[in-house]
């Protein structure tokens, strides 16, 4: 299929999503702070967003934006832009809103959780720059101009993030019930995930 040493493209594929990142920061701030099913729907919108990196990749328009400093500019300031966005919403949070009630949770709450996985992913100009990095040393020159080889790579590091992402979720979920009781402490998280994001999408502003 064009690839090549696909087992070496596997473990260093698991080194770099296990790389403390923006995507791991969301996961444990979703799963400690609104729980495991919050986790999840957010390790689903990752995953959709690897995957439409993948496609920009495979037709080309990855590297496009690479090449352009005005899209690239553009993708990287609307990104940090909205990751700064859900940390000053985290930060001034109120106390009401941190009330996790299971029975009354809906769907639009699920939407959001993937939607800010999503979103969060596809607008992290990093991403689609390691992709055009580290995708074609696994792929065989002679077939480059194919996109079956990239969507190949692309769907085996969906896989490795979901798989990595759950158990992410699974383990630091383990937290929810502490954090869940007292309110002074999940206003604590909230307010330092906060920070956290807002230091994070100024770090993607200042990409060159």
């Amino acid at each position: 299929m064009g690839i090549d040493n696909y087992a070496a493209f596997i473990i260093t594929g698991m080194l770099l999503v296990m790389t403390p990142g923006m995507d791991t920061l969301l996961i444990l701030n979703k799963s400690i702070v609104n729980g495991k099913k919050a986790g999840i729907f957010a390790t689903l919108g990752i995953s959709s967003g690897i995957l439409v990196h993948t496609f920009l990749g495979a037709i080309g328009l990855s590297m496009l934006i690479a090449k352009s400093p005005i899209a690239f500019s553009f993708i990287k300031y609307l990104g940090a832009a909205y990751i700064i966005y859900l940390g000053i919403i985290k930060y001034t949070e109120k106390r009401q809103e941190l009330q996790i009630e299971e029975k009354t949770k809906t769907v639009s709450k699920s939407r959001k959780d993937f939607s800010s996985g999503l979103i969060t992913n596809v607008l992290n100009p990093k991403v689609a720059i390691l992709f055009l990095a580290f995708f074609p040393q696994f792929i065989n020159p002679e077939h480059l101009e194919s996109p079956m080889p990239f969507i190949l790579l692309g769907a085996t590091m969906t896989i490795i993030a979901i798989v990595w992402f759950l158990l992410l979720t699974f383990f630091s979920s383990y937290f929810y019930d502490k954090f869940r009781k007292p309110r002074k402490s999940k206003v604590s998280m909230n307010k330092i995930s906060g920070v956290i994001f807002i230091l994070m999408g100024v770090s993607i502003a200042l990409t060159h």
